[in-house]
C-alpha cells in the first residue's frame, strides 16, 4: 500500500514502543497532573511537533548523517543530555521546596506553584526535550526503513503514511496520560509529600534518562 510494507507488524510495533516510558511521556505527565488537561496538551503538542520534525529529518538523511558523523552525534547527544539533566535539578529544586512547604497553607503554596508555572512554558520545553535525543532520530529511521518498499518511486509518501500512524497512536497514548494525570493532581495537591516524592522520582527519572543518552552509542 502506497510503498508500505507489512503494516500490520509496523502497527504491533509500533504500539510496543510508544508504551515504552520516556522524558516526553514522563514530562507530559508531570505537566498535566501539575496544571491540568489545556496545560498538559500544550506540552503534548510540543512532543508531537518535535517528534514531526525527527522524522521529517529522519526522512532526509540527516539520521544516516548522525551515524556516520561520530563528533557530531557526540555534540548532539551530550547538548541532550545536559538539558535533561537541567529539567532533572529544577524537578528536586522543586520537590526540596514543596518538601519544606509542606506544612504551610494550602494558599500559600498554590500563589507559589502558580508563580512557578508561569514562567514554565510547556510547549517549548517539550518540543525542546524531543528534539534533542539524536537516538530518536536514529530510532526513526532505523525502525522506519523496514516498512518501506525500496522499488517504491516515492519513498517520502510511504514515509509520511508511517509517521501519520506513528503521531496518532502517540496522540492516543498521550492523551490518556493527560486525563490520568490530572486524577493525581488533586491527591498531590491535598499530600505535599506524595507531590514532592512523586516530583522527585521524576527528577531521578530524568537524571536517568541523561546518562542513558551520555553513554549511547550512535
Amino acid at each position: 500500500m502506497l510503498g508500505v510494507i507489512d503494516l500490520p507488524t509496523y502497527l504491533a510495533g509500533l504500539v510496543l514502543i510508544i508504551l515504552l516510558p520516556g522524558p516526553n511521556s514522563l514530562y507530559v505527565i508531570s505537566v498535566a497532573a501539575r496544571r491540568g488537561i489545556r496545560t498538559g496538551y500544550k506540552a503534548a503538542v510540543g512532543v508531537w511537533c518535535g517528534d514531526t520534525v525527527l522524522m521529517t529529518l529522519s526522512a532526509a538523511g540527516v539520521a544516516s548523517l548522525l551515524q556516520a558523523n561520530a563528533v557530531l552525534f557526540g555534540i548532539v547527544k551530550y547538548v541532550g543530555a545536559g538539558y535533561l539533566t537541567w529539567l532533572a535539578v529544577g524537578m528536586l529544586r522543586a520537590a526540596h521546596g514543596m518538601w519544606r512547604s509542606r506544612r504551610e497553607r494550602p494558599a500559600a503554596e498554590s500563589g507559589a506553584a502558580d508563580g512557578q508555572s508561569a514562567q514554565e512554558r510547556p510547549f517549548r520545553r517539550a518540543f525542546v526535550i524531543s528534539l534533542l535525543n539524536p537516538k530518536a532520530i536514529l530510532f526513526f529511521i532505523a525502525f522506519f526503513v523496514q516498512f518501506v518498499d525500496p522499488s517504491y518511486a516515492y519513498p517520502a509518501l510511504s514515509f509520511v503514511i508511517l509517521g501519520a500512524f506513528a503521531q496518532a497512536a502517540s496522540v492516543l497514548y498521550l492523551s490518556a496520560l493527560i486525563f490520568g494525570g490530572t486524577r493525581l493532581a488533586a491527591a498531590f495537591r491535598r499530600r505535599k509529600r506524595l507531590s514532592a516524592g512523586a516530583t522527585s522520582a521524576a527528577g531521578m527519572l530524568f537524571l536517568g534518562f541523561a546518562v542513558k543518552l551520555s553513554l549511547a552509542s550512535a
